[in-house]
């Protein structure tokens, strides 16, 4: 018979990558989580490991059990959770991962309405990338991922991760309040000569403003490359700079207008769960005041929030 405890332990060495990462994430030594992944390959009598040097990886059967593994103990913890709650209120630990602007508009309004709603539910929330999210969802370390689209076209999530569609967030010029018509679309066009803040190279932001610009027909100017949406903001609050930015990620805070391109740039932000195991009452609870708060953002013509 499996031992949930190896099957987790294989899971985590895929999700991670390193017998160490596995051991310090489930305070074992690495020597325990060897003899951990020697015991399952004795029980399986499938070679799980190949050794390259000092390190290990997944072999092709491997992968496979972690796979299941990561179904099987999904199923584990809905059946746990239903025996600890067996009057089917809703409770427990959600675990939900979001990009930084979610988590503001998105998540923090959900769990505040859940501590009202249902008092016995926590939401546990990661600020994670969404190039990290989909991994971490499908190798099992978070419950619900709150992603968004990649402009280079990469994948969200793999087979193994279901998506909804919550909202659809416009892409914005942010310029400090009152330097430009508020509310009129903008060419970007006439924006050649301007001062740019972005983010770091390679990443989102950096590469929406590289590519927007580069189809009004020029190169950005870029005089700050700032990787927090708070700096950003800030330094175009002050005058020094112009922005993109998707609409969730402008903080009413701050002293800026935020003005709709005449080429419309739309980001499309998701839900995520794992496939192949039912969601237990506390992530079925979550999901729902998503939608709710997705709608509120959005408007009732928001995708998905039916």
């Amino acid at each position: 018979m499996l031992n949930a405890a190896r099957l987790q332990i294989l899971a985590r060495l895929e999700s991670l990558g390193t017998v160490r990462a596995v051991g310090a994430s489930l305070h074992l030594s690495p020597s325990a989580v060897s003899a951990q992944l020697a015991a399952l390959e004795a029980e399986t009598g499938a070679r799980l490991l190949e050794r390259t040097g000092r390190r290990v990886r997944l072999t092709p059967a491997g992968r496979t059990l972690a796979r299941h593994a990561r179904v099987i103990l999904d199923q584990m913890a809905l059946a746990e959770a239903e025996l600890a709650h067996p009057d089917g209120e809703p409770a427990g630990v959600v675990r939900v991962a979001a990009f930084s602007s979610a988590v503001r508009a998105l998540v923090i309004p959900l769990a505040a309405r859940l501590a009202v709603e249902h008092p016995r539910v926590e939401v546990e929330v990661d600020e994670l990338d969404p190039r990290e999210s989909g991994p971490a969802l499908r190798h099992g370390d978070v419950d619900v991922a709150v992603t968004a689209d990649l402009l280079d076209g990469a994948l969200l999530a793999g087979p193994d991760v279901a998506t909804v569609p919550r909202l659809e967030d416009p892409v914005v010029l942010v310029t400090a309040r009152g330097d430009r018509a508020p509310g009129e679309p903008v060419d970007l066009a006439r924006l050649a000569d301007a001062p740019w803040a972005a983010d770091l190279p390679g990443r989102y932001l950096s590469t929406l403003v590289e590519s927007a610009c580069r189809e009004a027909g020029f190169e950005p100017r870029v005089v700050a490359r700032l990787p927090s949406y708070e700096l950003l903001l800030a330094h175009v609050e002050a005058g020094l700079s112009v922005a993109l930015l998707p609409g969730l990620a402008v903080d009413p805070r701050y002293a800026v207008d935020a003005r709709p391109l005449r080429a419309p740039r739309t980001r499309r932000v998701y839900a995520a769960v794992r496939r192949g195991a039912a969601p237990t009452a506390a992530t079925t609870v979550v999901l729902g005041a998503l939608r709710r708060v997705a709608r509120e953002v959005a408007g009732p013509a928001a995708p998905g929030t039916g």
